[in-house]
């Protein structure tokens, strides 16, 4: 995994998909973020004791899911996906391996996006998770955008996976003076559906806390 992240390559990948996104007024997306994912994707795996190949995978497809974005937003999944490939073909990535990263990468927003294995629903789960007050770049914007009022309203954002309930769990806690639970559930319900799909892959259930208050 070090030689991926710290791959020259990988780092402009990083810097100019977060440079891009910060010009067209989206949230953060840089090594924050991509470092996240690709914890929580290789934690979801884990704690549901799939293979430590699966593990692995989900954890490189987790830190590279976003690099697409460097060349375009929209398909940028699609886009990310071709960069990847061609990267871990480079790298002699074993071909199986690349194709199942790159599978998960291609599927991982949730405009066209589907779980089409292990990889790609830990993937999604832990990219659509990542909702929290450290992404907002402007602050002054939070009280015209609503993706920056949600995002600065999450104080704590914490997936919590329980093997034996066969249950993964989206825990929130939401400064409501911010912004309301349907502010969220007007900009997310999507994404949450895409994380049930998801869940439903891995033979688990998608749950949402807010507050300590279940709403999904």
């Amino acid at each position: 995994m070090k030689h991926i992240i710290n791959h020259p390559k990988v780092e402009v990948l990083i810097a100019k998909t977060d440079e891009f996104i910060e010009k067209i007024g989206y949230t953060e997306h840089g090594r924050r973020h991509a470092k996240l994912v690709s914890t929580i994707a290789y934690q979801i795996l884990k704690q549901l004791d799939f293979p430590t190949r699966d593990q692995k995978l989900a954890e490189i497809a987790g830190y590279l899911h976003d690099v697409g974005n460097a060349i375009n937003r929209i398909n940028h999944a699609q886009t990310g996906a071709v960069i990847v490939y061609d990267l871990l073909n480079e790298l002699n990535f074993n071909i199986n391996d690349t194709v199942d990263v790159c599978g998960a990468i291609g599927n991982h927003h949730e405009d066209e996006g589907s779980p089409v294995n292990f990889i790609a629903a830990a993937l999604i789960i832990a990219d659509k998770s990542d909702v929290h007050k450290t992404r907002v770049r402007n602050v002054k914007d939070t009280l015209i955008d609503i993706h920056d009022r949600v995002n600065w309203a999450v104080e704590k954002s914490f997936v919590h996976v329980k093997p034996k309930e066969k249950i993964i769990a989206l825990e929130l806690t939401i400064d409501k003076k911010t912004s309301s639970i349907m502010e969220f559930l007007e900009i997310f319900m999507t994404r949450m559906k895409m994380c049930t799909k998801a869940a439903e892959f891995l033979e688990c259930k998608f749950e949402v806390y807010i507050n300590k208050n279940k709403i999904l």
